[in-house]
């Protein structure tokens, strides 16, 4: 059965699917260049949870608050 807000909850899974290819990006970038953990991982790491979340709750996914 669809929610009412699917729609949206997809969109945000987009977005975190572009969160996944632009950290694998700079991880593969800092690899090449032998270089440490980029300096935006962290942060963006954080950013596509929140996004899964927001996701989770808009669907109405039960532990979506843990």
């Amino acid at each position: 059965m669809s929610g009412p807000y699917d729609s949206l909850a997809d969109r945000l899974d987009a977005i975190a699917d572009e969160l996944d290819e632009t950290m694998f990006d700079q991880l593969r970038e800092a690899s090449a260049a032998r270089a440490g953990r980029p300096a935006d991982d962290k942060r963006l790491t954080q950013a596509r949870r929140a996004v899964e979340k927001a996701s989770r709750l808009l669907r109405g996914d039960a532990g979506a608050d843990d």
